[in-house]
């Protein structure tokens, strides 16, 4: 992890544009306390509040969209060749197109505050061929606002910016297991259902 505040130190905006892209992507970097962290170098002048904004920003967004051109050109051909391992088929495919077509837009949003899953509902948008226009809709703007809040909260909490970092992580953590735990006896009830 301390490298990864080294880079940002010693390389600024283009570490926090690279970080951003590649954690977003799905690579295990800690985006939440980058961001935080970079919020405290604007605190003490290490960084200016434009710059910083404009790379996280569109960090967040060329990492999304790379993961949703990922979900577009690879991921029905994953599902055709692979999906039966996973007991996806043609029919659950359709359920979660049209899960999308209803209110799965939203989860391109809110879906950054949620450990492992801004990449994840990328790629299932681009798997489910949701127009670029849609998904950009959602996804931009709630990397914007993701973006916003974690430099905002590193800037005006200063040199508190680590503790905080660390009960966010966590909180957001939790928060995620829970989500999934509670999904997965939604799953578990209604498949024994059927």
């Amino acid at each position: 992890m301390d490298w990864v505040f080294q880079w940002i130190s010693q390389y600024g905006y283009g570490a926090i544009f690279a970080m951003l892209v590649l954690g977003i992507v799905g690579l295990p970097i800690p985006d939440e306390t980058i961001m935080v962290f970079c919020g405290y170098l604007i605190s003490r002048g290490n960084l200016s509040w434009p710059p910083a904004l404009a790379c996280a920003i569109a960090g967040s967004w060329c990492g999304i969209t790379l993961s949703y051109v990922i979900g577009r050109t690879a991921g029905l051909g994953v599902v055709h060749r692979w999906g039966r391992y996973f007991h996806l088929n043609e029919e659950r495919l359709a359920l979660v197109n049209a899960w999308f077509a209803r209110i799965g837009h939203w989860a391109l949003f809110i879906g950054y505050y949620i450990a492992g899953v801004r990449h994840f509902t990328a790629i299932v948008a681009g798997i489910s061929r949701v127009r670029f226009r849609t998904f950009a809709a959602y996804a931009w703007p709630g990397g914007a606002v993701w973006v916003s809040i974690f430099l905002s909260l590193g800037y005006f909490l200063g040199e508190r910016w680590q503790e905080i970092a660390e009960a966010v992580h966590r909180w957001l953590l939790w928060f995620s297991l829970s989500l999934g735990a509670i999904v997965l006896v939604w799953w578990l009830t209604r498949r024994r259902k059927t």
